[in-house]
């Protein structure tokens, strides 16, 4: 086989298998149990909201968008690497017990994410779907949210470092090195924190480096305020 064929056959089989960002980067890509670390996502709510009500032009009418004023919730718990991370790593999912769904309602307030985050990093984790969300609601546990943001009144100017130092305040383990604010156009989003797998806070520069880099942010304040 000349050299040129054989360099033809190898462009031929590069893009049709392209590699994607942030999968096959670990030789434990998508096997459940095998990670390094997580990730807790806090959502902050008035934010989804806020955004949502932009999009639809009207407020949706959602449990997370209803009357009850909430303000950060669980986006997820999300199985990480190192570098990259796994997916879906049980195609189909496990079956998930809507009693499981009900009974994470209150942190996370809207039962198509739940299945959602079931089906793409639950079945990561290597865990049976109630062992998951019992980590869940004890990962959140170990997180304390600062205090000005338990009960926003009005809404409040914030920078990404500001919030940072309010966390690391909050949880003296923490540092900023640990965690991402992740933000849109002009709102703050989420709040990203990184934790062992044992739940203990812990570095991790893959995630910390996606921060937000706006100067300034906006948290619009909870429901009903």
């Amino acid at each position: 086989m000349s050299g040129l064929f054989r360099c033809i056959i190898w462009l031929a089989a590069l893009f049709a298998f392209p590699l994607v960002p942030g999968q096959a980067q670990d030789a434990r890509q998508n096997s459940p149990g095998q990670f390094d670390f997580y990730v807790l996502s806090l959502s902050w709510s008035p934010s989804f909201c806020a955004a949502a009500g932009e999009r639809d032009g009207k407020r949706r009418p959602t449990l997370q968008c209803g009357a009850r004023p909430y303000s950060f919730v669980v986006h997820g718990l999300w199985p990480q690497y190192d570098h990259g991370f796994p997916q879906r790593c049980q195609v189909p999912a496990p079956r998930l017990d809507h009693r499981i769904v009900s009974s994470m309602l209150d942190l996370m307030p809207a039962p198509h994410l739940i299945f959602n985050e079931w089906d793409k990093h639950g079945t990561c984790s290597g865990l049976a779907p109630r062992a998951y969300f019992d980590l869940v609601r004890q990962a959140r546990s170990v997180v304390k949210i600062p205090a000005q943001y338990v009960d926003l009144q009005e809404p409040l100017s914030v920078t990404p470092s500001g919030v940072e130092d309010a966390f690391v305040k909050a949880n003296p383990e923490l540092t900023p090195a640990g965690m991402a604010i992740e933000c849109d156009k002009k709102r703050l989003t989420e709040v990203r924190i990184c934790l062992s797998k044992e739940l203990k806070f812990r570095d991790c520069g893959q995630v910390a480096r996606r921060s937000c880099r706006r100067d300034r942010l906006v948290m619009p304040p909870t429901r009903g305020s």
